[in-house]
């Protein structure tokens, strides 16, 4: 064969996505493994969502709606929002995914900070957009720098908020700011997994309806506890949903993901159980470290970011988990090397981490 064959090469920017690695469900020859890695709700889904998996089997063999209507009116009606104005997606990982698929590409930048959500470097590469790191203040999202960092090449700037793996959020008026001063060929997507956790905060929704580069998305990942259905949304400006409804596959979402989703939106007295038990959790676990000499900024999430005097010791510590069988999330990658991201568990759970944090503490003091 001729050593000048053209190669089968990938798309500029694929090689320069790493490959994403989720939060580690097991320990080799550890039992009673408790994962506090990953940001799920502990008390998983409600009972009338598992009615409605259940219910679902009898349609199994038929195909799903494709237009995904009933699951859009019902998130209208519990948000007070326009459902034509709604796109559902795999999670909302995949509604970013059509915004970079529909507005980003060659020659153009998407603006993200350094501590935002490791998977938009991979959407932005996907469709060899440049990414643009811009550096926070603290852990904070800092919107002077996100809009010093704005030009008219880009396309997209990706917010967290509240941020993950930090937990911290800024004021609607800062969102407003920002969206405000971008470049008007610019989208501002308001990425929301969290929100439900956030006191006071609708995402941005009413921002969306009084501004027209804004779209909000949502999960049903985290406090719903349908992690495993994934199952996402996003609301915006009709002309933009329009467009990603040219790039979403018509069957995206199963019957069952559609249904657990619709009795999970309806079901909101189970959403705020899950609210009032992860704020009690969660701020008893920043309480319970900063007394052992472990600190962590307000989190408006349901996670805390636990921070140590340098890396070599967050390393040690997480080890030191391992080995009593909990698993805590390493955020090295998120340019925090010197900390520990911590789900707010059940409450056993939160005890037994924070006790043995202790543990760790008196042993390397």
């Amino acid at each position: 064969m001729s050593t000048n064959t053209p190669k089968i090469t990938p798309q500029p920017g694929i090689m320069d996505i790493k490959l994403y690695k989720g939060g580690a469900s097991d320990i080799v020859g550890v039992q009673d493994v408790v994962k506090l890695s990953s940001n799920e709700n502990p008390l998983g889904a409600s009972d009338k969502v598992k009615a409605a998996i259940a219910a679902s089997a009898h349609q199994i063999h038929r195909y799903p709606s494709t237009d995904h209507a009933a699951l859009r009116q019902a998130i209208a009606d519990v948000h007070d929002l326009d459902a034509e104005r709604i796109i559902c997606g795999v999670g909302s990982d995949e509604v970013l995914t059509f915004l970079c698929q529909a507005y980003a590409g060659p020659g153009d930048e998407v603006i993200y900070t350094e501590h935002g959500f490791s998977m938009y470097p991979v959407l932005i590469n996907a469709v060899g957009a440049t990414p643009v790191v811009v550096e926070e203040q603290a852990r904070r999202v800092d919107v002077d720098a996100m809009l010093e960092a704005a030009n008219a090449a880009t396309k997209i700037v990706f917010l967290t908020n509240p941020g993950n793996p930090t937990g911290t959020m800024i004021p609607m008026s800062e969102i407003e700011r920002l969206a405000s001063g971008l470049p008007a060929t610019c989208i501002l997507v308001l990425d929301g997994a969290y929100t439900e956790y956030a006191d006071g905060y609708d995402g941005g929704a009413r921002l969306v309806e009084h501004c027209d580069n804004v779209v909000m998305t949502r999960t049903f990942s985290k406090i719903y506890g349908l992690g495993g259905m994934r199952v996402g949304w996003g609301y915006g400006p009709q002309e933009i949903i329009d467009v990603l409804g040219r790039v979403r596959g018509p069957f995206n979402l199963s019957n069952t993901a559609l249904a657990a989703a619709e009795a999970a939106m309806r079901d909101q007295a189970w959403v705020e159980k899950c609210r009032v038990d992860n704020a009690r959790m969660r701020e008893w676990m920043i309480s319970d470290l900063a007394k052992k000499g472990v600190p962590a900024d307000a989190s408006s999430a349901n996670f805390i970011l636990a921070r140590f005097a340098d890396q070599d010791e967050a390393e040690g510590c997480e080890l030191y988990l391992q080995s009593q069988g909990l698993l805590v999330r390493k955020v090295a990658g998120y340019n925090l090397p010197n900390c520990l991201r911590i789900t707010v568990g059940d409450e056993p759970s939160c005890r037994r981490v924070a006790h043995a944090i202790g543990q760790f503490k008196a042993g390397a003091t």
